[in-house]
């Protein structure tokens, strides 16, 4: 049996998608860039695509940027903002995705750009106070904070921390890529500047992802080469995998709330359940669906004979989850997330992730499986 529980990491891609998709591929070769029909046919899809995503989020077409996904699109927000828009101070904090952590130290170093750390709670709630105190310095500030953490999956307060980079203002970017397509987002109900999605953490495609950048503000080419994106972003645009993008995230929003209460159902049973047969488990970050991802649940397991291995016993019995984000599981480094939360580094920490195809049935299997294991 194989059950796949690490959707936060990547999600199955769609059937629908993959059936947008194939037509492209085999016959709309074009390039969206050449005057010819095959050209003018491969831009018209990718400017369907631009304004379904555009809807789905209620921006303007003109604010939507192809990109390689969410890492490209993080960098070229927080770039662009120190190295275009005058940006001399950025306030982050330290349980953020590599993508935001590793730009910001490269642009400390090589811009002399002070940095600052929000602090945050032990659940992972950025300290709202602490932010406007490091807000009230008299620089040019870019505020850069995920919209939900990919380890625990507590939530940022958008709109209030949206509303404190205006009334300073200063710049705001979010990492959006475990809320699109996962909670409703209407850009003109908050005040961002820029937002990131990677269609992959949504049942599209790898290797295409999309920033939204306000056209408040004027940025310039963050890859050179060419005039694609409006000039914005050089490299011919990969038409097949934005229109799979687009298919990903128009299915992701429809009857969401009939999607968002099916996934929350299954995290709150999984909770309810281990809680059930492995006494002593705790639950790292927010649980409640107001506070949290539904799609996300980090476990911290009790101390065991299995401490180390559970992880690997896990994947052999064919069940997929990780042990922080999956961009770094390959070094056994552990989670700075945590670490930064000051959670028990002697209990084991399990990231189950969920999305709309994960079965009550993969759930129980998982919880018993785990039950036997700590039952040894």
């Amino acid at each position: 049996m194989s059950i796949y529980l690490d959707n936060a990491a990547t999600t199955p891609i769609a059937p629908e998608v993959i059936d947008v998709m194939l037509p492209i591929l085999k016959e709309n070769f074009g390039n969206p860039s050449s005057s010819h029909s095959f050209g003018r046919n491969a831009k018209a899809l990718l400017e369907n695509a631009r304004r379904t995503i555009a809807k789905t989020i209620n921006c303007s077409s003109a604010e939507i940027i192809f990109t390689s996904g969410g890492t490209e699109a993080d960098n070229m927000a927080i770039r662009c903002a120190v190295e275009q828009l005058g940006v001399k101070h950025i306030i982050t904090s330290k349980i953020e995705h590599h993508a935001v952590l590793h730009t910001v130290e490269y642009l400390q170093k090589q811009f002399d750009v002070e940095v600052s750390y929000v602090e945050c709670d032990d659940k992972g709630n950025t300290q709202l106070a602490h932010l406007e105190k490091l807000l009230q310095k008299n620089e040019k500030t870019l505020v850069t904070l995920m919209h939900a953490n990919n380890e625990i999956g507590t939530y940022l307060p958008i709109k209030q921390v949206g509303e404190l980079c205006k009334q300073y203002n200063a710049l705001f970017h979010s990492d959006s890529v475990q809320t699109i397509g996962h909670i409703p987002i209407d850009i003109a109900t908050f005040y961002c500047d820029f937002l990131t999605c990677a269609a992959h953490k949504l049942h599209g495609p790898k290797g295409v992802g999309f920033l939204y950048a306000n056209k408040r503000n004027r940025i310039q080419a963050f890859i050179q080469g060419g005039a694609q994106e409006r000039g914005l972003r050089s490299g011919t645009e990969n038409t097949a995998s934005i229109v799979g993008m687009a298919k990903a995230i128009e299915m992701a929003n429809e009857a969401l709330e009939v999607k968002i209460n099916l996934v929350w159902g299954l995290k709150k049973y999984m909770m309810e359940s281990l809680l059930n047969k492995i006494p002593g488990i705790l639950f790292n970050g927010e649980t409640t669906l107001e506070q949290s991802l539904y799609t996300v649940l980090n476990c911290s397991f009790p101390s065991s004979k299995n401490d180390g291995m559970l992880l690997f016993s896990l994947d052999l019995k064919g069940i997929a989850c990780s042990g922080g984000s999956a961009c770094t599981s390959g070094a056994n480094t552990g989670s700075h997330v945590l670490k930064e939360l000051k959670v028990d580094t002697q209990r084991q920490a399990i990231r189950f992730s969920f999305s709309r195809y994960t079965t009550k049935e993969e759930i129980d299997f998982t919880v018993n499986y785990l039950a036997e294991l700590f039952a040894e």
